[in-house]
């Protein structure tokens, strides 16, 4: 573990011993954490630490795991260094195909005082309420503060489907249909009359 005053002596570092994880902040002297990453070739695992909401979209598209909002309570920072652990992990498991002509495969949203990147394998369902949007996800369940038609068009129609006026699905997600029930695991939403014909025949049930 280490400590750096500046971005010039955190980039010597990174280019000459074997780092795991990078904290670090948007505002730092010389350079910002934005204009350090976009020097370096070979990122160790990044968490941005900051008060800065605006460069999320920035860090994420240089690839950081996390980016935290001051002040963040520890039970957050626990989750953040939890899914860097994950990362630093050896699996076996498959990564989850992404069909041709999607050029991303993740989502990033604003939920109160969090900006959250979920992979769109991660989230099963969408939900309206009211002006909100609920994100069902394997692991966790989200309030985005956007609307539902405004998430819909940010996401790819080969993956989402609206199934009812108020819910969009993970078509990925979807095991079985009874009656007029759509079962995504776990999860269950109901299936619209006016969107039933069309489903079944993107499901192939």
């Amino acid at each position: 573990m280490g400590k750096c005053g500046d971005a010039f002596e955190a980039r010597e570092k990174i280019q000459h011993l074997p780092i795991d994880l990078l904290l670090i902040d948007i505002n730092m002297p010389v350079l910002s954490g934005i204009e350090l990453l976009k020097t370096l070739k070979n990122l160790p695992l990044v968490v941005f630490t900051t008060t800065y909401r605006e460069f999320a979209t920035d860090a994420f598209d240089l690839a950081a795991c996390d980016y935290l909002l001051n002040p963040f309570s520890i039970e957050r920072f626990i989750v953040t260094i939890d899914r860097v652990l994950e990362k630093l992990t050896p699996t076996t498991n498959t990564i989850p195909k992404i069909p041709a002509g999607i050029q991303s495969n993740h989502l990033i949203l604003r939920t109160e005082s969090r900006i959250n990147k979920l992979n769109y394998d991660q989230i099963v369902y969408l939900e309206a309420s009211r002006n909100n949007t609920k994100v069902i996800a394997s692991s966790e369940h989200l309030i985005s503060s956007a609307p539902l038609s405004s998430i819909e068009a940010r996401v790819p129609a080969e993956l989402f489907f609206r199934v009812h006026r108020s819910i969009i699905i993970n078509i990925s997600k979807v095991t079985r249909l009874h009656s007029n029930r759509i079962i995504l695991g776990k999860f269950e939403v109901p299936l619209g009359g006016n969107y039933r014909i069309k489903f079944l025949k993107l499901s192939g049930l």
